[in-house]
């Protein structure tokens, strides 16, 4: 990692806006992350996305504190999800070789611009909560497994995927859905770190560099999301998703690019 101060600070920006984008929405903040290291810092985009994969992890942590301290995680919720996410990842690694990326990010396109369009008319019960059954333990494990293998194939966080289906399909408070999805990114995000590393894709000083600042940001993130009524959160995170559509829309468009040439 350069040790410029100009490298610094920036590091240190896009740690702060990760990780207030993180506490607010919860998600990892990937989506932030990675562009801003690929424009500002000329990351390459695997090293970018291995170095997020990394800084997500203090981010995650302290994001599930702040969101454990006010009651707003579902403990069985987030361990189904990350059961299933975990296999997932796996599963997206392995098939990373066989699958057309291109097709299958405008196909999570496409699911994106659902889920926000729905998001934009629906007002989340704030204290909505899941009622364990087998059907709906599965269906979390199911979720987990879906969001893992499109985290292996694409590279997205699982916050994008998993917050608007627990709002949206299982009736969950939108808290406890963010501070829940958080909780879930930890174990995946250790597996994805060793891999990286391993494999020499992630900056781990830069990593620590916007982790530092991501934390103490994220709490602010957490005590705005509290702040915001529903129905404004709701077509927030609408917003988000629309944000993420098009930064992958982005990259399908110069990946077809480049397929030409």
């Amino acid at each position: 990692m350069p040790t410029r101060p100009t490298s610094i600070l920036f590091l240190s920006l896009i740690g702060l806006l990760a990780g207030f984008f993180s506490g607010l929405f919860g998600v990892g903040g990937g989506v932030i992350i990675v562009p801003l290291l690929v424009m500002l810092l000329n990351f390459q985009q695997r090293r970018a996305s291995g170095t997020s994969l990394t800084a997500i992890l203090p981010t995650a942590i302290a994001g599930s504190i702040g969101y454990a301290v006010n009651g707003d995680v579902d403990w069985v919720v987030a361990g189904c999800l990350a059961f299933g996410a975990i296999f997932g990842s796996i599963i997206g690694t392995s098939l990373l070789a066989r699958i057309p990326q291109l097709w299958l990010r405008w196909g999570f396109i496409g699911f994106l611009a659902v889920m926000a369009v729905s998001l934009f008319v629906t007002v989340p019960d704030r204290g909505g909560n899941v009622e364990y059954t087998v059907v709906t333990i599965l269906g979390l494990i199911g979720v987990g497994l879906f969001t893992g293998i499109l985290s292996g194939l694409l590279g997205v966080g699982g916050g994008v995927v998993v917050v608007p289906i627990m709002i949206l399909v299982f009736g969950m408070g939108d808290l406890v859905a963010k501070g829940s999805s958080l909780l879930m990114m930890i174990p995946t995000s250790i597996t994805g770190t060793l891999n990286n590393v391993r494999n020499g894709n992630s900056d781990l000083r830069a990593a620590a560099v916007i982790g530092l600042f991501a934390i103490p940001a994220s709490f602010g993130g957490i005590a705005v999301a509290g702040l915001v009524p529903p129905q404004v959160a709701s077509i927030l995170f609408g917003l988000f998703l629309v944000f993420t559509a098009v930064q992958l829309a982005m990259r399908a468009i110069r990946q077809a690019r480049e397929n030409r040439s």
